[in-house]
């Protein structure tokens, strides 16, 4: 897991977690409320097809707008193959932890798969990266 995750706030424009995932080299972000809970996750793909596809002005879109409000989430104290079995279920390659609605932090495909045979790395990402995408 990587503890003290970037977050962006629900108040923030589309741009600027658009500029904050350019940063941190990263394809989506969980989303905080003022409160410091999850409130939910904003991939660069919701900004794409919530709001540019749409005609909707990303300096002008606040994130909560656009994000997914219901976001798959993983345990501080669940196992290991919980967080798996969660990743394949949903197609992910990456969850936020929670502890008690507070984000402690993100859990990737590459963390699990460190402790995972070569086989079972294989079969993980068969299973995320062949489902289609839902939205």
């Amino acid at each position: 897991m990587t503890p003290c995750v970037e977050c962006a706030r629900t108040t923030d424009t589309l741009t600027d977690a658009a500029r904050k995932m350019r940063e941190l080299d990263a394809g989506s972000l969980p989303v905080c409320g003022e409160d410091d809970r999850l409130y939910g996750v904003i991939s660069d793909r919701d900004i794409v097809v919530k709001c540019l596809a749409e005609g909707r002005c990303p300096g002008a879109s606040t994130v909560e707008s656009c994000c997914e409000t219901r976001p798959v989430t993983i345990g501080a104290d669940d196992p290991i193959e919980q967080a798996l079995r969660t990743m394949v279920d949903h197609h992910l390659r990456r969850l936020p932890v929670v502890d008690g609605g507070e984000l402690v932090g993100m859990i990737s495909q590459a963390d699990i798969a460190k402790d995972l045979s070569d086989e079972q790395i294989d079969d993980l990402v068969e299973a995320i990266t062949s489902a289609p995408i839902d939205d």
